[in-house]
Parts: structure tokens; sequence; C-alpha cells
């Protein structure tokens, strides 16, 4: 198989991996949204009586996808999940501003509004780490039922394809792909995937999907929270050759904790362009 058609095959897996993962991603949603309708409607011919089916495994848990209740003081009324330690207590705290606001919104709207969605974050029991959920819920009364879903970690395959893109947007126009990065809603920030670029003329930030603060600041003096270097070494690796990987410890954007990064490096003129995911 000659070099173009071996470029042309990994563009074609790459992009079946994304459509992979965003199939997957409505499939979850798709069978969250039809477990807490089927939990609606139990509810509906069962009152609180509900909340026993809704606490043991059984229909009303699907995989990591269970139903749980909350009433207006933010108290846990029923939890298929891990959560169902907390039946009984006020987990207004625990579930997070996000989801605390939606919730809050919700009781200020009629019943009649029907379904609606959320995101937040909580602790997945399947590897311990805290991740990104999506939740459809709906208020009944003075209850609010709710279905989440954890929405997956960005892969290798989507940080490569990410970075291409960039790449490619700023050899056509720097100017408008450096505003569209920075803007933080151009295309360039993908869940826990964003680009970040540097001019190597000054070796200072010139984009950054998630901190602009950093725009500007010398690359070279960027280190890990631990001290560590990440800057000089990027900036001398790419310095000898025109592609690279770089592994580090950095700050999740999604779930807020430091956690181990590989980013892909790509010099495209005088600037470094970079696109890292977070380890599973």
């Amino acid at each position: 198989m000659g070099f173009f058609h071996r470029m042309a095959w990994l563009g074609a897996m790459l992009m079946l991996g994304l459509a992979q993962a965003q199939t997957a991603t409505a499939d979850d949603g798709q069978a969250a949204r039809a477990l807490l309708e089927k939990a609606l409607a139990y509810y509906h011919d069962n009152g609180d009586k509900a909340f026993a089916a809704f606490s043991r495994q059984g229909e009303f848990v699907d995989k990591d996808r269970y139903v749980f209740v909350v009433d207006t003081q933010g108290v846990m009324l029923a939890s298929g999940g891990p959560s169902s330690a907390l039946i009984g207590r006020d987990v207004s705290e625990v579930l997070g501003p996000d989801l605390r606001k939606a919730f809050k919104d919700a009781l200020k709207t009629p019943e009649a509004s029907g379904i609606q969605q959320a995101e937040y974050h909580w602790q997945n029991w399947a590897d311990g780490k805290v991740e990104r959920k999506h939740v459809y819920f709906q208020r009944v009364g003075e209850r609010i039922l709710a279905v989440g879903y954890y929405l997956p970690r960005a892969s290798a395959e989507q940080a490569r394809a990410l970075l291409d893109k960039a790449s490619n947007d700023l050899l056509k126009n720097e100017k408008a792909t450096l505003t569209a990065v920075n803007s933080l809603k151009g295309g360039y920030l993908q869940d826990d995937l964003y680009v970040f670029v540097v001019d190597l003329d000054t070796r200072r930030y010139v984009g950054h999907g998630t901190n602009l603060r950093l725009i500007n600041t010398d690359f070279a003096k960027i280190k890990d929270p631990d001290g560590k270097p990440v800057g000089e070494p990027i900036l001398a690796m790419i310095g000898k050759q025109d592609v690279g990987e770089y592994g580090y410890r950095w700050k999740n954007p999604v779930t807020g904790k430091v956690e181990d990064k590989h980013a892909y490096l790509k010099k495209v003129g005088h600037f470094l362009v970079a696109v890292g995911y977070y380890s599973p």
C-alpha cells in the first residue's frame, strides 16, 4: 500500500472512530431518556411507592444508567446507583452547582414543560473517577425524577483529528483560526479536547482553547502542577522535528482535576499547534 493510500486509510479510520463515538453517545442519550420515560410512567401509577423499585437492582437500572429522585429541598429519595447510600440525606451540595441550578430552574417552570436536560460531574462507579454526565429529568409535583449517563472521554484519534483540523485551518487563515481558538466556541473546544498554539518566534502563547490568561505568556516557562517543566522540553522537541508527542500532567477542564495528558504536537509555519487527550 502506497503512502497516499495509507494516509487515506488512516483518515477513513479516524472518521469512522469519530462517527462511532458520536453514535455511542446518541445511543446512550436515547437509552437514558427511555429509562426516564419508563420511570415517569411507573411513578404516575404508583406515586412514592415507586421509590422502592427505583432503589433496587432491576428494571430501572440499565448498565451504568439508573433512576434517581430528589425532592424540592434537595433530599435524595431514591437511587438505583451508588448514590443510594445518600438516600434520606440532603445532596444539594454534592450534586454540584450546574445541576443544582438546573433543578432550581425546573422548580420554577410548569410541570407541563416536560423532560429537561443538564450536565454535571459525578464519580463513575466503574473507574472511581469524577466524569462529566448528561442528565434527563422532569419535575413531578415536589419530586424531580432523573436519569443520567456518562459522556465518553475524548480519544487519541479525536485528538489527532482536531490537531489536523486546527493545523489545516491555520495554514488557510491564521487570524481567523486564532480568533476562533480563543473565542472558546469556534469548533476547537470539544469536551475535554482543546487546541493551544504557540508562536515559535516569540515562544509565547497566541491561542488557547480554555485559558485566555495564558495568551502572551512565555510558553518556555510553563510547568506542570508539580513544578516539572512542560514548555521547554516541548519547544526543544519541536525544534528538531516537525511533529511529536509529549506526556505530562495538567488540569482537565471537564473534571477540574489534574490528570495524565498525552499531547500531539505539530509545527505549522512559525507556530506550534498542539492537542492533548486525558488518559482514561
